[in-house]
């Protein structure tokens, strides 16, 4: 059976992008491997069952850099599912976590969206 193991995101820099996944949304770093000239192999991925990972990659180009923090173009792109709604909004407000919207009830669930280190936005998820 196939399965979607891994997406990427363009960051600026390596080293401030696991700072933020990994402080800020409580990811856990799964690997951090040179490359060479520069590259790193870096993959954070959320606590809990072994789900989708991203690829942290370092833009290399002018074009990449210019996606940096727009890869959906405004939309939502990502999204964080949790089990405990509160306590993980809370826990990331206090990292530092810009909420660009406050919690509201869908018929999925409970919902808000935030803003990563460069401005992609993610929606943060307990589902009914």
């Amino acid at each position: 059976m196939s399965h979607l193991s891994l997406v990427s995101i363009v960051v600026r820099e390596y080293d401030e992008a696991v700072r933020f996944y990994v402080d800020a949304l409580g990811f856990v770093l799964v690997e951090d491997s040179p490359l060479g000239e520069n590259k790193r192999w870096v993959v954070v991925s959320p606590r809990g069952d072994g789900g989708c990972a991203l690829l942290l990659a370092r833009a290399a180009t002018e074009a990449q850099r210019a996606r940096v923090g727009d890869q959906t173009g405004g939309r939502v792109g990502f999204f964080l599912d949790t089990e405990d709604f509160a306590a993980d909004h809370d826990r990331m407000q206090s990292a530092g976590v810009r909420f660009v919207e406050g919690p509201r009830q869908e018929a999925y669930g409970t919902v808000a969206v935030f803003e990563d280190l460069y401005g992609n936005r993610w929606d943060l998820v307990e589902r009914q």
